[in-house]
């Protein structure tokens, strides 16, 4: 019993006294600021470059027979996408985070927008993974039923093969966006309070590391936890619309 009094006192002297427990309240608030901030970039990027990719291995063969501007600009833009994916995804988030911050804005006054960018353009590239297999999947009598309906390329893709793709992949989707929630723990690297920053500013206060840091991994378990759970809901519901 006097333990969990001791470690109500030490709660209370670290977390509550001094309203210190705002930090954690403002560093939770720009964790989902970027959390979904760099999704819904990534998600933009995703459906940008998968498309490339995917007309690009869709239609080479008869692209290359023709060998038109369309194969040489299709070619050319397969290709960035393909150096944007080897880069974001070979190295590290944080390194991406320091060069934007440090050297791309280095003029920036807020580290927030700058860790948007960074993590958005890192989770494009696998995002746009993601949107690619779950495009591939469609069946190509999908591409032929919308050209029968006077569609070009473009348009079957965005009113029948999208819509579908989204289908597939929003398990994965909502996956990628609780592994995005926990990369952003490394924005204090450019002076952001995200949630990790906050509890190692109040422990850098306090001298008292265990409160502060063990209050960030329950609530990093707890949101993660809840997202799992949805995301299960939401799997289960896509089985029953299939039947």
């Amino acid at each position: 019993m006097n333990y969990f009094i001791d470690l109500w006192n030490s709660f209370y002297h670290v977390m509550i006294e001094g309203n210190r427990y705002n930090f954690m309240i403002s560093g939770l608030k720009n964790t989902f600021i970027i959390t979904f901030g760099a999704l819904a970039i990534g998600v933009v990027i995703g459906i940008i470059v998968a498309a490339i990719r995917t007309s690009f291995d869709k239609n080479k063969e008869s692209l290359r027979t023709r060998k038109g501007f369309g194969y040489f600009s299709l070619s050319f833009l397969n290709s960035v996408c393909k150096i944007y994916l080897t880069i974001a995804r070979g190295t590290p988030v944080v390194v991406q985070l320091m060069i934007s911050y440090f050297i791309i804005f280095a003029s920036a006054d807020d580290g927030v927008p700058v860790a948007i960018f960074a993590f958005g353009i890192n989770s494009g590239a696998y995002v746009a993974e993601i949107f690619r297999s779950g495009i591939m999947s469609v069946d190509n009598g999908q591409f032929e039923a919308g050209r029968s309906l006077g569609f070009n390329y473009l348009q079957t893709m965005w009113h029948i093969v999208i819509p579908q793709m989204f289908k597939v992949v929003l398990p994965t989707l909502c996956n990628e966006f609780i592994a995005l929630l926990k990369e952003t723990s490394v924005a204090g690297y450019v002076g952001v309070i995200d949630l990790t920053k906050a509890g190692n500013t109040i422990a850098g206060r306090t001298f008292s590391y265990f409160i502060p840091l063990l209050s960030v991994a329950a609530i990093y378990l707890i949101l993660v936890m809840i997202l799992t759970w949805l995301v299960s809901l939401l799997e289960r519901r896509l089985r029953k619309s299939d039947h």
